[in-house]
């Protein structure tokens, strides 16, 4: 009987050890890294770090593991640290609408499990990693709104299950990478609002499902590529505000299917098919962000 009381003992123990586990020091000290470098003191809602790591506001933990970081609008102000690349469990990083400056850690392409990288709306200054497309399972990368700067990385194509890039309203220049042509899950499309220049490149013709591309207020130019008329799915499309020659590659393209279309004028020698230009309007690249569920 006493053997059966000492062996139950055991068991409950042991079952109340897994119920506290906790994430490795490795994690919980990237985090606490992350809370001391964008002034945690100052946030709206503010870690007790007492408190057992999951209990922490936005915090996901799962099979004793960080999962997600999800800060939205939370005041974070100062740059991100280098040992966020410590999270290597990461699949969702929201830290949109904050006051977030400094560069975006090169190492962050360390944390190849993540899903969802937001980071827009904040001050964010520098380059994109070269190595970004190292985020393999990526679906959604957004980093409008800020000063991000340098050229689009080419390995950017890499990233094969990416859904959704909005890049807009930074001060990326250069060409629009060919690679991005790789993206053949891509959905949305956003560069708006950057000093990219030269031609669109006719791999873009590629993306099967895309929804929306959006390229205003840049400095592109050459001709439309014929090639757009393989883009059976857009329902969004603005081009204005560039240095385009020609337009005439927009014929290919079915106008029925638009929701969305924008361009610099209406050229007389086009032969669009029943375009309700009534029906045009800017897309609003600006847009407040929905905050993940916890």
């Amino acid at each position: 009987m006493v053997k059966k009381i000492v062996f139950l003992l055991v068991i409950l123990v042991g079952a109340g050890q897994l119920a506290f586990a906790k994430v490795s020091r490795a994690e919980k000290k990237a985090l606490i890294d992350l809370y001391e470098s964008t002034n945690g003191l100052h946030w709206v809602r503010k870690w007790d770090l007492d408190e057992a790591v999951e209990e922490w506001h936005g915090i996901t933990v799962e099979n004793n593991h960080v999962v997600a970081i999800n800060l939205f609008r939370n005041n974070l102000m100062g740059p991100l640290p280098e040992s966020i690349s410590s999270l290597k469990y990461l699949k969702v990083l929201n830290l949109a609408f904050n006051h977030i400056t400094g560069e975006i850690p090169e190492n962050i392409v360390a944390l190849e499990n993540l899903e969802v990288l937001k980071l827009e709306m904040n001050r964010i200054k520098g380059e994109i990693p070269v190595e970004i497309g190292r985020l393999k399972n990526l679906q959604e990368l957004t980093a409008f709104n800020n000063f991000i700067e340098g050229r689009i990385p080419g390995s950017i194509g890499e990233i094969s299950q990416l859904r959704t890039l909005n890049l807009s309203s930074n001060m990326l220049r250069g060409e629009i990478p060919s690679s991005i042509g790789k993206l053949t899950k891509l959905e949305r499309l956003g560069l708006f609002q950057n000093t990219l220049f030269g031609e669109i490149p006719a791999e873009m013709g590629q993306l099967s499902m895309l929804k929306e591309l959006v390229l205003s207020n840049n400095g592109l130019g050459g001709s439309i590529p014929a090639e757009f008329g393989q883009l059976a799915s857009l329902e969004i499309l603005q081009l204005q505000n560039n240095a385009f020659d020609s337009f005439k590659g927009l014929e290919q393209m079915d106008q029925d299917q638009f929701l969305v279309f924008d361009y610099d004028k209406k050229d007389d020698k086009l032969e669009f098919r029943d375009v309700d230009f009534s029906r045009t309007r800017m897309a609003d690249t600006k847009f407040e962000d929905d905050e993940i569920d916890e």
